[in-house]
C-alpha cells in the first residue's frame, strides 16, 4: 500500500455510505434513505462536515443521531474530526426528500 493510498480522504459516496448505517431510533430508518443528510464535504486534512436535519426540531434524539453520525464517520482513519451541523433550513419533507422506499414504508404517496 503506498502512502498516498493510506491517506486519501474516503470519496463522497464512501462517507454517505457509512452514513447510512446510522437509523434514526424512532422510525428505525437510515438518516441517509430518510433525506435527513443535506450535505457531506471532506477536506484533505481530515475534516469532514455534515450538514443534516431531524424529522422535527423537537426530536429528543437529535443528540443522539448526531452522536452516531460523529462516530460512524470516525471510523474511518483518514478522517480525523467531524462537525455535524444540525440545520432547520430546508425543513425536512419525507415527500420530496425521503427515498421511494422510505415513503412506502411510511405509507406516502
Amino acid at each position: 500500500m503506498t502512502d498516498a493510498t493510506k491517506t486519501a480522504m474516503p470519496s463522497r459516496d464512501e462517507l454517505m455510505t457509512r452514513l447510512a448505517e446510522v437509523r434514526d431510533p424512532e422510525i428505525n430508518m437510515s438518516i441517509v434513505e430518510l433525506g435527513l443528510v443535506y450535505d457531506i464535504q471532506a477536506e484533505e486534512n481530515g475534516d469532514v462536515l455534515v450538514t443534516m436535519t431531524l424529522t422535527s426540531p423537537g426530536c429528543p434524539l437529535g443528540p443522539v443521531i448526531r452522536g452516531e453520525a460523529y462516530a460512524k464517520l470516525k471510523e474511518f482513519p483518514q478522517v480525523k474530526d467531524v462537525d455535524v451541523q444540525i440545520v432547520w433550513n430546508p425543513p425536512w419533507d419525507p415527500r420530496t426528500m425521503a427515498s421511494e422506499d422510505v415513503r412506502m414504508a411510511l405509507g406516502i404517496w
